[in-house]
């Protein structure tokens, strides 16, 4: 199993506004790759605070200069926002720009907002998902495109830039519906499921409903790669954990408006507004993985004996939290989360190999 940074890039109340967001996330991914991280991932999201990254594949790029070993990812792409033809190109110039390092995170998006925007309807996303990745993988695989679908006609036309990587780089989507199941049941694609601000109550449903999905369409679940997603904040101050369930509960609020074309704004920022049913402060901090290094050690344990997953990606700054403390957080979660989690479990590296050979985790 390999560990990931996951920047959202949310800007709430940095006092430089999204420069220093920008800021912020490259010394994040800076650190995480001095610590030892496999992947660094941006998030896209359009018109409004949520996040200040419109476009992961630019925001990879600009990482590609400022890095020298960790994977660069999309997280993800939202693919019926693009044209097909051009995520293509710019996923190969990416590739050859980080030097191979690219990973290809992409998916069908959720937001209404944001689809409202683009004039495309969003109960059509899973159809034009599938059509556009057709055309991507198809330049991305062979150099060249002939297609005619219903959302894109594509004459023939060729690509003069390829992928380093061969055949080409690491796909992750993040859907577990079964026509995507589907579309890569016979590839190397990896499901990569994250409930956020929710947890790893949410999380774990998330992953027995795919689990299912995949049994649905004739595989057997321990066969397939998994990532997953948390939110981790590593504090010995119950304050500071409080602080940070606070700011995990206002990236849910955002993450819930924008669900809905009608949302509660105050210029590009989202209102902070309760929503019926949300949990409360203490809640968000008990289900996130927040807490004492023992107490995060803990969760990860859970997730790992639960779910055995091939990738674990950390949202370490949710909620533009200040940069000293999500940095402090990176740095103790390698120095002192991870030597307990290897303790109880045994070499990190054994954990996403045992799921590939569907084995039962158990410690070494």
């Amino acid at each position: 199993m390999k560990f990931g940074i996951f920047s959202l890039m949310t800007l709430r109340d940095h006092p430089q506004g999204a420069a220093g967001v920008m800021s912020d996330t490259k010394t994040m991914v800076q650190a995480a790759e001095h610590l030892g991280f496999d992947t660094a991932w941006f998030a896209e999201h359009h018109f409004c605070n949520y996040s200040m990254c419109a476009s992961p594949l630019m925001m990879a790029s600009y990482a590609a200069g400022w890095t020298k070993r960790i994977k660069l990812g999309t997280g993800v792409i939202v693919l019926p926002l693009y044209n097909p033809v051009r995520v293509a190109q710019e996923i190969a110039l990416l590739d050859i720009q980080s030097e191979g390092r690219a990973v290809i995170g992409v998916g069908t998006g959720y937001q209404q907002f944001e689809f409202e925007r683009f004039r495309l309807p969003i109960e059509e996303k899973v159809e034009m998902f599938l059509e556009y990745w057709n055309v991507v993988e198809s330049a991305l695989l062979n150099g060249e495109v002939e297609f005619e679908g219903k959302y894109i006609t594509v004459p023939r036309s060729t690509f003069a830039v390829r992928t380093l990587q061969s055949p080409i780089p690491p796909v992750y989507v993040t859907s577990s519906q079964i026509p995507l199941l589907e579309r890569i049941r016979n590839s190397n694609a990896t499901p990569f499921l994250a409930a956020s601000t929710l947890g790893s109550p949410v999380l774990y449903k998330m992953v027995d409903q795919l689990d299912q999905n995949w049994q649905a369409v004739g595989v057997d679940p321990k066969t397939k790669p998994l990532a997953i997603m948390q939110y981790v904040h590593v504090t010995d101050s119950r304050a500071e954990a409080l602080e940070a369930g606070e700011r995990a509960r206002y990236v849910g609020r955002m993450a819930n408006h924008l669900r809905f074309n009608d949302l509660p704004m105050d210029g590009s920022f989202i209102s902070d507004e309760p929503f019926d049913g949300e949990q409360t402060i203490e809640q968000y901090a008990a289900n996130t993985v927040v807490g004492t290094p023992e107490q995060v050690a803990e969760r990860i344990v859970q997730d790992l004996r639960r779910l055995n997953p091939t990738h674990y990606a950390c949202n370490f700054q949710f909620g533009c939290m200040p940069l000293e403390r999500a940095r402090r957080s990176l740095e103790r979660f390698v120095s002192e989360v991870l030597p307990l989690v290897e303790k109880e479990l045994g070499p990190i590296e054994r954990i996403g190999q045992e799921r590939l050979e569907g084995q039962v985790l158990v410690k070494a």
